[in-house]
């Protein structure tokens, strides 16, 4: 009897854990991986995460794709979902914050003035200017620092910002803006400056459950904000934003 009990508990545990999809960022990658272990070892739900630019993963769950929680990297994708109606009632917060950098090879860049001729007639890589955020906020500092103009014609488009690590990797571009938590995971490359803060609209990554997402939604938004995910975050170069 005994025997027959502990196997109706542990079908009862088995038949409790949901799989839960999570839409987030390129840039979230890495931070993102160790998350998807630490949150299936401590609820038993299963975590499938979709990886890429904001402005795709928000189309995707505009058109009907079965998301349980976006994680923007900027505030823009999120209030268009807002906008319609998409994102479950109380469940949005400002969860991390981020830096955008030059990268590269070789010296540091004495003043961000001097871009232009580092890059020489090469290309620049970046996220797409005018949808996904890292490409958004790259050219709005360009632009505040009087230099767009003058890269302009070079800048090489990618889908996401993690995509535009690569190409600087691969050598197919001496020169990229990504996040400060995309060059820590590339360690061939530098950090060659780091644009001002004042150089462009404050990063934030949003975090909601979609409307009509479960239980098992709701877990997962409560564990990135757990001491755990805060340390993994941090660990990659992400500001946990507090309340």
């Amino acid at each position: 009897m005994r025997w027959i009990c502990l196997c109706f508990l542990m079908l009862g545990g088995s038949v409790s854990a949901e799989t839960v999809t999570v839409f987030a960022a390129a840039s979230l990658k890495t931070a993102m991986d160790e998350i998807e272990t630490g949150f299936e070892a401590a609820t038993g739900h299963d975590l499938v995460m979709s990886l890429a630019g904001s402005s795709s993963l928000a189309r995707q769950i505009e058109h009907g794709a079965p998301a349980d929680v976006f994680l923007s990297a900027n505030e823009g994708w999120m209030d268009h979902l807002g906008a319609l109606g998409l994102l479950e009632p109380g469940t949005r917060r400002d969860l991390l914050g981020n830096q955008l950098v030059l990268i590269g090879q070789g010296e540091p860049l004495e003043r961000l003035t001097d871009l232009p001729d580092r890059l020489g007639e090469g290309r620049l890589a970046m996220a797409l200017v005018q949808a996904v955020p890292a490409g958004i906020y790259g050219m709005e500092a360009l632009q505040m620092l009087g230099i767009w103009e003058a890269v302009q014609s070079q800048v090489a488009q990618m889908d996401n910002v993690r995509a535009a690590l690569a190409l600087v990797a691969l050598g197919e571009a001496p020169l990229g803006i990504v996040y400060a938590t995309d060059a820590a995971a590339e360690p061939e490359l530098s950090v060659l400056a780091v644009f001002p803060a004042s150089s462009h609209a404050p990063i934030r990554y949003p975090v909601s459950q979609i409307a009509g997402s479960g239980p098992a939604a709701a877990a997962l938004l409560e564990y990135l904000q757990n001491d755990e995910a805060r340390a993994i975050f941090e660990a990659q170069g992400f500001t946990v934003l507090e309340d």
